[in-house]
C-alpha cells in the first residue's frame, strides 16, 4: 500500500479512529492486524518472512536474557544474525554475487551452473532487518532487558508508517512507546497531519514531476547530450531527496497522529558544508545505525590513523551495498568513503590555505566587526511578530559548534584529526571568509554529492561512465534537446518546484515553523492549509508511483 494512494487515504484515518476508540490494553492488537494488513497489499506471501524474522529474534533475545554464559550469549546472538542476514543475503544479493561470479568464471571460459534465484525482492525488507538486528545486538550488549510480550515485539518490527522506508527505529527508543497510553491530542494530530501534507507536497509535485525527466534521460542517455544530462542529475538529486525525505515526513507526521514519536531522519541535507555533515543530515537513522554497530566495533577512530581511514571507507562501501545489490551502488558508496577520507586527510592543508588568503585580504575596518554571536532567529521572531521583544544574540549552541568542528561531521563531535592539531581561526585584523567559506563548502559538497548520485541513479556501470564522458558535450540545438518530450511548461514547473523547496528550507533552517503557524491568526494558518492542498491539486502528478526506496 502506498501512502500516495486512494487506498492509504481511507486505510489511515479509519485505523486512527479504531485506535482512540479502542481502550489501551488492545490497541497494540489493533496496529500490528493494520501493519501485517499493510505489508500484505504488496504480496501476502512476505508476511511469513517478517513473522520468521520477529520469532527469530523474539526467541533469540529471550535466550540471551536466560543465558548463563557469555559463549550461549554469543549463539543466540549468532542465530539472530545468520537467520536475519542470511534471508537478506538469499532475497536481495545472491543473484548480484551469482552473476558476478559467473562474469568472472566465463573470463577465463570456465562453467559455472549456479542458477539464478528466481524471486521478487520483498518490499523493505532492509529496513525491517536492521531494526531487529539492532534489538538483539541491544540486548546482547545488555543496553535493554528482552521484550517479553510478543506482540508488542511484533509491532515494533513491523509498525506499519515507518516499516517499508523507515526511519530505522531502535527498541531502546520505540518499544517503550507502545505501552504508553495516547489520548487524543489536537495540537498533536495538526502537527502530524501538517508533516503529512508536506510530505505529498514533496513527493506528488516535486518527486513525481521530476522522475519523468529523469527516467526519460536516464533511461537512454545515449540519446542526449551535455546539457540533458546535466540537468537530469541535477533534477534527480532533487527527486530523491523529495521523494525519501517525503515518506520519512509521512511516516513520522502519521505516527505523531497517534502518539507515537520517530526519529528526524533528514535535515535539509543539501545546505551541508562537507560531506561528514551530509551524512548527519541524510538518511540519519541509517547512518547511526551503521555508526553504532558497523564503525564502532571495528574500532572507530580509537585505532591507527591508516586503520581508521579503512574502517570510514569500509563503512561507506557496506551502506552502499546495503542501498541495492549493484556494482553502481558500490561504487556510489567508495566515492563517499573517498570523500571523507580525502577530506581528513587534506584538512589541515585546506586551514592554512583559507588562512593564508585571508592575511592577503586588507585590514576590517571597525564597523565591520562582526557580532560576536549569532542571532537567536526561532524564539526572537515569535517575540517580535507579538511584539514583547526584539531579535537578541545568543551563544552558539553546542550543536552549531560541533558542526563547525573539524570532525563534528558524520557521527558527532568528540573525534580527532591527523596529527592533533587545533582548528585555525581566521585573523579577526582581516575581513572575515567564515561566509565565503561557508558557501564555497556548500557549492562543493552538494557537487561532490551530485557527482555520486550519477551512479546512484544509472542503469549500470557502463551508462553512468557514458554520462560522465558525455555530460560536458555541448552540441548545437542542447536547448531542443533539454526541453525534450517534457514540455517547457512542464520543466519551468519543476525548476519552481525545486525553487519553492529551497525557499522553504532557508526558512526553516531560521525559524521554527510549527512555532510560527501556532502563533499566527486561525485564519492565516488555515489559508497556508488549504493553498498548499490547492497546488498539489493542481500542480501535483498523480499517477501513484512507488517511493525509491521501496527497492531497497
Amino acid at each position: 500500500m502506498l501512502f500516495n494512494s486512494l487506498q492509504f487515504l481511507f486505510f489511515f484515518p479509519v485505523v486512527v479512529a479504531l485506535y482512540f476508540a479502542t481502550p489501551h490494553r488492545f490497541r497494540w492488537t489493533l496496529l500490528l492486524a493494520a501493519s501485517y494488513y499493510f505489508y500484505a497489499c504488496w504480496k501476502p506471501e512476505y508476511l511469513l518472512l517478517i513473522i520468521a524474522s520477529t520469532l527469530v529474534d523474539y526467541g533469540a533475545a529471550l535466550g540471551m536474557g536466560a543465558a548463563a554464559t557469555q559463549a550461549r550469549r554469543k549463539a543466540f546472538l549468532a542465530l539472530s544474525l545468520g537467520s536475519n542476514l542470511g534471508l537478506l543475503f538469499a532475497f536481495k544479493y545472491f543473484n548480484f554475487f551469482n552473476e558476478s561470479a559467473r562474469a568472472l568464471f566465463d573470463q577465463f571460459n570456465l562453467f559455472y551452473g549456479v542458477p539464478a534465484f528466481d524471486v521478487l525482492l520483498p518490499v523493505g525488507i532492509s529496513f525491517y532487518t536492521f531494526q531487529t538486528l539492532s534489538y538483539t545486538i541491544d540486548v546482547y550488549r545488555g543496553q535493554r532487558e528482552p521484550e517479553r510480550h510478543l506482540g508488542i515485539f511484533a509491532l515494533y518490527v513491523s509498525f506499519f508508517p515507518q516499516l517499508v522506508a523507515g526511519p530505522i527505529e531502535r527498541s531502546t527508543r520505540l518499544l517503550p512507546q507502545f505501552f504508553e497510553k495516547h489520548e487524543f491530542s489536537a495540537d498533536r494530530v495538526s502537527s502530524g497531519l501538517r508533516l503529512i501534507l508536506w510530505g505529498f507536497f514533496k513527493k506528488i509535485v516535486i518527486a513525481d514531476r521530476l522522475a519523468i525527466y529523469v527516467n526519460e534521460v536516464y533511461g537512454n542517455p545515449a540519446g542526449f547530450d551535455g546539457p540533458t544530462l546535466l540537468l537530469a542529475t541535477y533534477f534527480f538529486a532533487f527527486q530523491i531527496y523529495c521523494d525519501f525525505s517525503a515518506y520519512s515526513d509521512i511516516a513520522i507526521g502519521a505516527a505523531r497522529v497517534m502518539g507515537f514519536e520517530l526519529m528526524q531522519n533528514f535535515r535539509r541535507p543539501y545546505f551541508a558544508r562537507s560531506i561528514q555533515e551530509f551524512w548527519q543530515r541524510w538518511h540519519i537513522s541509517l547512518s547511526t545505525w551503521f555508526r553504532d554497530y558497523v564503525y564502532i566495533p571495528l574500532g572507530g577512530n580509537r585505532v591507527p590513523f591508516w586503520r581508521w581511514y579503512v574502517n570510514l571507507f569500509a563503512v561507506f562501501l557496506v551502506s552502499g551495498l546495503w542501498h541495492g545489490a549493484n556494482w553502481t551502488f558500490v561504487v556510489w558508496g567508495g566515492l563517499h568513503g573517498f570523500y571523507l577520507v580525502f577530506s581528513l586527510m587534506t584538512r589541515n592543508v585546506r586551514d592554512r590555505g583559507w588562512e593564508a588568503l585571508g592575511r592577503l585580504l586588507p585590514a576590517r575596518p571597525a564597523a565591520l566587526e562582526p557580532s560576536s554571536a549569532p542571532l537567536r532567529l526561532a524564539p526572537a521572531l515569535a517575540r517580535v511578530a507579538s511584539g514583547t521583544a526584539s531579535l537578541e544574540p545568543m551563544q552558539a549552541s553546542g550543536l552549531q559548534a560541533a558542526v563547525r568542528g573539524w570532525w563534528g561531521g558524520v557521527w558527532g563531535a568528540g573525534e580527532r584529526r591527523p596529527g592533533g592539531a587545533a582548528e585555525r581561526p581566521l585573523p579577526r585584523s582581516r575581513f572575515s571568509l567564515t561566509g565565503v567559506r561557508e558557501m564555497a563548502a556548500v557549492f562543493v559538497t552538494f557537487h561532490l554529492v551530485l557527482l555520486a548520485w550519477i551512479f546512484f541513479r544509472a542503469a549500470s556501470l557502463s551508462d553512468a561512465l557514458l554520462i560522465l564522458r558525455n555530460v560536458l558535450i555541448w552540441e548545437g540545438g542542447s536547448a531542443r534537446v533539454l526541453v525534450g518530450s517534457f514540455g517547457a511548461y512542464q520543466l519551468a514547473l519543476a525548476v519552481a518546484a525545486i525553487f519553492s523547496l529551497l525557499a522553504a528550507h532557508v526558512v526553516q533552517s531560521r525559524w521554527e515553523v510549527g512555532e510560527l503557524l501556532a502563533r499566527a491568526p486561525t485564519w492565516v494558518r488555515w489559508a497556508g492549509y488549504y493553498l498548499l492542498i490547492l497546488v498539489i491539486l493542481i500542480f501535483g502528478n498523480f499517477g501513484g508511483s512507488q517511493f525509491i526506496y521501496f527497492q531497497f
